[in-house]
């Protein structure tokens, strides 16, 4: 077991919500610089998302999910994967991963299993104050958000009536549950990776007895192997200029994946890497054999049928939503800390909202290739501020910085609530070791001063 630091008494406390895997790294980099917090979890366990069927509802796991982020991609960085693991693990082998690693780093008993918190308030003197359904509540100097954001549907809203099932991917299971799927006539919305996963499954003859895909617009289904090797485990150089390298990826994909139109799909409206990736070894073989009709978006519902943009109406029995999810915060009532409907919440790389100096959120993005180690990259500039060794830039910098990558992220990817925190994880690394380095520079200014002082306990 890693040793960790005593708590510093003169260091600012911390609330953390939320331990699945950016909660869980976070919480690990707070012990580890002595940084006095409380990590609440609503669930019986940590794992969050990927705890299959997590009592507090909010695991987005079906039974034969395997995560998409090879093993080499997802690992912490001073906790190897185990060996013996596959390329792609199953949710349960991540799920034991992240019990593993909070027991090999000992900071298990700071987490308050089964305290959900639902209120998270800024007193008059700019402390957070932290409620639970317990009843409770405590103040803190900072809080760290860590509640992840794959856990709040987003159902499209359909005219008409449906007699049949209309359901989320989020409430999917596996084909017998919650509903039995034989013989059913099933249309799944959605060509993003859980609707590519969900669709391959259910569309196989034994399950549904027709089976129909709907989406506005097609997608790239780009390989999870290049050659007999994991794919995601290349890179390109730093040196690289970013155009270039995102021309030779999209050329690359052309050539040795083909068009998506030779298997029967619809041709996408952008070139690869302007969307969120879509991968799969297996979707492309169950298009190509037929057992995958394509639709365009749904227009009405209408008692059994359902009709489609292209004017084609179809007698359906189940309509399964792999349409996304809100970014939600259900503890803030301050609109100011909430994203817009468009899931639009602009953040200081990812993190900070200027103006609010003791407020960090982690791992609320979609990073390429990797996500579960993302929070952990920022969880070394949150411990560096808590401590003094860091210091954020002036607010007008903060401003200028957001609006230079939300214009990057526009002209990379085409307008969609799933692009609002789309993150290549390298470039984003790079370029925050390198604010990191300015930070210390500031930091300096300063006496290395912890920026946020160390005020609650006096109030507890």
């Amino acid at each position: 077991m890693a040793a960790l630091s005593a708590q510093n008494p003169a260091l600012p406390r911390v609330a953390v919500i939320g331990a699945g895997p950016s909660g869980i790294t976070a919480a690990k980099r707070l012990a580890e610089y002595g940084i006095p917090f409380d990590c609440y979890e609503a669930s019986d366990q940590v794992g969050g998302n990927w705890y299959y069927k997590n009592p507090n509802g909010m695991s987005a796991c079906y039974q034969s999910l395997h995560i998409d982020t090879s093993k080499f991609r997802l690992q912490f960085e001073d906790f190897p994967a185990p060996e013996d693991w596959p390329d792609f693990p199953h949710h349960s082998q991540l799920h034991q991963y992240f019990k593993d690693y909070v027991e090999h780093f000992g900071f298990g008993d700071r987490i308050l299993l089964n305290h959900k918190v639902v209120s998270a308030e800024r007193d008059a003197d700019g402390l957070w104050v932290i409620g639970t359904d317990k009843g409770t509540t405590a103040t803190y100097d900072a809080l760290v958000v860590c509640n992840g954001h794959h856990w709040d549907p987003r159902m499209p809203d359909y005219p008409g009536e449906f007699n049949g099932v209309l359901m989320h991917s989020h409430a999917y299971n596996d084909p017998f549950d919650p509903i039995d799927m034989r013989g059913k006539r099933i249309v799944v919305v959605g060509m993003g990776n859980s609707g590519l996963d969900i669709a391959t499954e259910l569309s196989q003859r034994f399950i549904a007895s027709k089976f129909y895909l709907s989406a506005r617009r097609g997608v790239w289904v780009l390989p999870k192997y290049v050659n007999g090797q994991v794919g995601d485990k290349r890179s390109m150089p730093a040196w690289m200029p970013p155009k270039l390298g995102l021309k030779l990826k999209q050329r690359f994909v052309v050539k040795n994946r083909g068009h998506m139109e030779d298997y029967g799909l619809p041709k996408p409206d952008h070139l690869p890497f302007e969307a969120h990736p879509s991968a799969s070894e297996e979707f492309l073989h169950r298009a190509g054999c037929g057992d995958i009709t394509f639709k365009p978006a749904i227009t009405k519902l209408d008692g059994d049928k359902v009709h489609f943009a292209d004017g084609s109406i179809e007698a359906v029995d189940v309509v399964l939503c792999a349409t996304g999810y809100h970014i939600s915060f259900p503890f803030f009532t301050d609109p100011e800390l909430l994203p817009d409907a468009r899931n639009r919440f602009p953040l200081f790389r990812q993190m900070i909202k200027p103006g609010v100096d003791n407020l960090f959120f982690l791992g609320l993005a979609q990073p390429l290739p990797t996500l579960v180690n993302f929070a952990e990259q920022q969880s070394k500039l949150v411990a560096a501020y808590l401590t003094g060794n860091y210091r954020l830039p002036s607010r007008t910098e903060m401003t200028e910085a957001i609006e230079q990558a939300e214009a990057a992220r526009s002209g990379r990817y085409y307008d969609s609530p799933r692009h609002t925190i789309q993150i290549e994880f390298e470039p984003y690394v790079r370029d925050l070791e390198k604010e990191m380095a300015r930070g210390a520079q500031r930091a300096e200014a300063y006496g290395f001063a912890p920026p946020v002082r160390a005020r609650a306990a006096a109030k507890q």
